[in-house]
Parts: C-alpha cells; structure tokens; sequence
C-alpha cells in the first residue's frame, strides 16, 4: 500500500486509520514557538458519516486509499437488493437494502446515481444531489398561506416526507436537495 507523509494532506484524499476508510476533510499545519510542528486534522468515515479531529507530529505517515466514484442508472429494487447498471459497459451491480440505508428514499428508477469505491471495495450510493418529485400527499393550502418560514409536511412519490411550504398542494412538482432533504424550489 502506498503511504503519504502529512506534508502531501489535500482536503478529499482518501486515508485508512486504523482499518477504517476516511476521506480528509480539514487539515492544519501548526508550528508553534516552542516545540515541534504537529497538524490538526479533521477526517469522516465512509461508511459511518462520523466526523473526527485528531492531532499528530508532522511528518507521520499515513497509508493511502484511492477513492473513485462512478455513475451508474439506478434500476430497480427486487427487495432485498438494490439493482445498479453501470452506463458503460453495462454491467448490473447488485447492492444490499441495508447497505444503501436512508439514501433508498431518493431513488428513482433511471436516475444516475454515484458509487462510491475505495479500491475496487464498494464505499457508499449517493443519489443525484437535486431531484424532481411530485408531491402525492399534504394537506390542502389555503388562500392566504403565504407567510415566511411556515412549513407543512409532504409526501413525495418516492415515499420520502419532507417540508414544503404552506402554498404548496397535491400534484404539485417540487424540487428537492437530497443531500439535506429540504426543499428548493417549485419545479
């Protein structure tokens, strides 16, 4: 396995710490007026989303992890597994329910979703950032609902709940930003 040395930190890089794969989120050199140089350093678990700070010497070596993504079409879901095809070759990728987790309630059959590999290792889904869904459920707005900031609850055709505004009813298109489920705008 390649190492790199904390002289070569970029925010994004891939690191193995302690037989979890991290991505590098923020990093500082410090060299304070006594002593010796040491960094701060911010990494996230793939697979969990756990952010931590840690701190270290400069100069520690760390072992390298390539990560890449890839797109592929979301097919559909037989129930236990979720059925990916990748757009160049296609190939059908299968993925356990219960490896894809809450990013289930943003898929759409066709959409192209991203992959996420550390070193040919399956990492992580993630669906498209922004979606277009029609809302299926919520209660009526009435004439009038239009003040700021107030919100109501919505079901979209995906079977997700999110908040919407007051003015917003059934049938409606919505967008939405999948990475923190709010909405965006009308579509």
């Amino acid at each position: 396995m390649a190492t790199i040395s904390t002289a070569d930190f970029k925010n994004g890089i891939g690191l193995r710490i302690k037989d979890k794969v991290c991505t590098l989120v923020e990093f500082q050199h410090v060299k304070p007026g006594k002593g010796g140089a040491f960094v701060r350093y911010k990494t996230k678990d793939i697979k969990t989303g756990r952010v931590v700070e840690q701190t270290c010497n400069a100069g520690s070596k760390f072992e390298s992890v390539q990560l890449f993504t890839k797109e592929m079409q979301y097919l559909y879901n037989d129930g236990a597994d979720y059925i990916f095809m990748d757009n160049e070759t296609y190939e059908q990728v299968s993925v356990p329910a219960d490896f894809v987790g809450d990013n289930s309630k943003w898929l759409r059959e066709n959409d192209t979703c991203q992959l996420l590999y550390a070193e040919e290792e399956l990492m992580g889904v993630n669906p498209p950032m922004f979606i277009i869904a029609e809302v299926t459920e919520t209660v009526p707005g009435a004439k009038g609902d239009t003040v700021q900031g107030a919100y109501k609850p919505a079901t979209i055709d995906t079977g997700a709940v999110v908040q919407v505004p007051m003015y917003l009813n059934e049938g409606e298109s919505i967008k939405i930003d999948t990475r923190t489920g709010e909405f965006v705008s009308r579509a």
